[in-house]
């Protein structure tokens, strides 16, 4: 069955990891990605850390469902062919620096007059204005700007600890990807397009704001102040390894106490404080009787009595968990050039337009003769094309 968004046609210009997994997404969805590469390709190719076949791990995952078309705007004659395929195209999503693309004469303005439907996304890290600016921008400078850094440090110890993972590159990718799909929207009932701006910091920000800055809400001096918390407390040893509990509400903590044939520790004078629950001591109290149980013991008392709670699984594991395999999170699949892999399946699971992986990444440049057909080359103009260095593949 077609994807959700069959139909739509994206030009892709993006590289690394924010933009080329927000393309993925909406590639998942049934949208015709064409990826646009310069004579290098994009650099996440060329990482040798995981591959096998000249195949990268990391780019398969992020370029799954498009196809790549080698053009080197570099060339007057390049970006006039960009230009050509952006005529019939529905959405052009880029993640260059702020300025190269007006620079290179294809910004907004530029495009939208060729294409009045055309919705344009910029992925950038910081916007175009302020003192950051010019500043080469990662995910880290963006947890280290946003304070995801300190967030994640144990508040005694103070020193800034970074997520191990570019966290704040994958939520401006979802972030991008919902936002052009609400352009789409909006453009069906104005029949306008328009430019989305999509910075990596105000999308940390947002996602930060509902619980670890909540301190920064109300404005003036009479606002109480609440002690961070450090998600530490979650996790908890056992025998023999690791588990994590997150009692939230009341008879959640009750069925804690059940589960560790303790008494209600929340009614306990030795617990409590003139403030209410010494977190401290009781987290101790804690801590020493999940000690007692092997995690497989504990993982029985805590299911029995309903406490949220899993055990906490190695990154080697996590393909083996029985939910990931009940859901089927994990497809596995022959990819034309690297063989056997495996991926995470699109997460949206649709009724009606399901998103499925029906084209494996491409091959640098592997459809520029089949994208510019389309866009109305004959087939002795691609070939002058590629003669002359202005495409390839």
């Amino acid at each position: 069955m077609a994807g959700a968004l069959e139909g739509i046609r994206i030009i892709d210009l993006t590289t690394i990891y924010s933009g080329p997994i927000c393309t993925s997404i909406l590639g998942d969805q049934g949208a015709d990605v064409i990826k646009v590469e310069s004579p290098d390709g994009d650099w996440i190719r060329s990482i040798q850390n995981i591959q096998r076949n000249g195949v990268n791990g990391a780019f398969a995952m992020m370029n799954r469902n498009k196809r790549s078309a080698m053009i080197n705007l570099s060339t007057e004659e390049g970006k006039d062919v960009l230009r050509r395929l952006v005529k019939d195209a529905d959405v052009l999503v880029e993640n260059y620096r702020p300025g190269v693309m007006d620079r290179l004469g294809l910004g907004y303005e530029a495009l939208k007059a060729i294409n009045p439907k055309l919705v344009y996304a910029a992925i950038n890290g910081v916007g175009a204005e302020g003192p950051y600016a010019n500043r080469r921008i990662y995910d880290a400078i963006i947890q280290a700007v946003s304070g995801m850094g300190a967030l994640q440090a144990n508040p005694k110890e103070e020193k800034p600890v970074l997520v191990n993972t570019l966290i704040c590159d994958k939520l401006t990718s979802w972030s991008a990807a919902q936002s052009i799909t609400a352009a789409l929207v909006a453009r069906g009932r104005t029949g306008e397009g328009q430019r989305i701006d999509i910075a990596m910091l105000d999308t940390a920000l947002y996602f930060l704001w509902s619980d670890s800055l909540l301190n920064y809400t109300f404005v003036g001096d009479d606002v109480p102040y609440a002690e961070p918390l450090s998600h530490e407390v979650f996790v908890r040893q056992t025998k023999d390894g690791y588990i994590c509990t997150m009692p939230v509400q009341l008879d959640e903590w009750m069925d804690l106490f059940k589960a560790l044939d303790l008494p209600n520790l929340l009614e306990d004078p030795a617990y409590l404080t003139a403030d209410g629950v010494d977190n401290e001591k009781m987290g101790a109290r804690l801590n020493e009787a999940i000690l007692l149980f092997a995690t497989d013991d504990l993982a029985i008392r805590m299911e029995a009595n309903q406490v949220p709670y899993a055990k906490i699984n190695a990154r080697e594991d996590v393909i083996h968990d029985p939910q990931v395999v009940a859901m089927n999170s994990i497809w596995e699949f022959d990819h034309m050039w690297a063989g056997p892999m495996r991926q995470a399946r699109p997460p949206a699971r649709f009724s009606e337009t399901p998103s499925e992986i029906f084209r494996d990444s491409p091959e640098h440049g592997q459809h520029t003769s089949d994208v510019l057909t389309e866009a109305g080359y004959d087939a002795d103009t691609i070939k002058a094309l590629r003669e002359r260095g202005v495409v390839g593949g």
